[in-house]
């Protein structure tokens, strides 16, 4: 992955929480320099944590047909709002569960509208 990739990424990554966090839920995030942290900070964990998470929770993971990676994604998104001032959950893991398929959800669009102007 180049630079340009990675800083396209952070920028649509960043969007994706601060439009969440105008959404109805539970996930509040105070400006939009807070959501290019947490952004980073959110890259950061699935990079260096997520890995390790996925092969402890591999059993539970095969066990559930792959519906346990979204609680993984969940427990991320949790740590990222503890780890960043301005990044909070007011319901905790609920509000953790649904940032984590909203984002997942939104970044997938905003990914496939960038991809329609560029490809044009």
């Amino acid at each position: 992955m180049d630079i340009i990739s990675l800083l396209i990424a952070w920028l649509i990554t960043s969007v994706s929480l601060f439009i969440i966090s105008k959404l109805p839920t539970g996930v509040e995030i105070d400006s939009f320099q807070k959501a290019i942290i947490s952004a980073a900070v959110f890259g950061l964990l699935n990079a260096l944590l997520r890995p390790i998470l996925g092969f402890l929770a591999f059993p539970i993971t095969f066990l559930t047909f792959g519906l346990f990676a979204i609680v993984l994604n969940a427990i991320i998104f949790g740590l990222a709002a503890y780890l960043v001032t301005g990044f909070r959950l007011r319901w905790g893991f609920w509000s953790a569960l649904i940032g984590a398929l909203a984002l997942g959800f939104i970044n997938s669009v905003m990914y496939h509208l960038l991809e329609k102007f560029i490809n044009v």
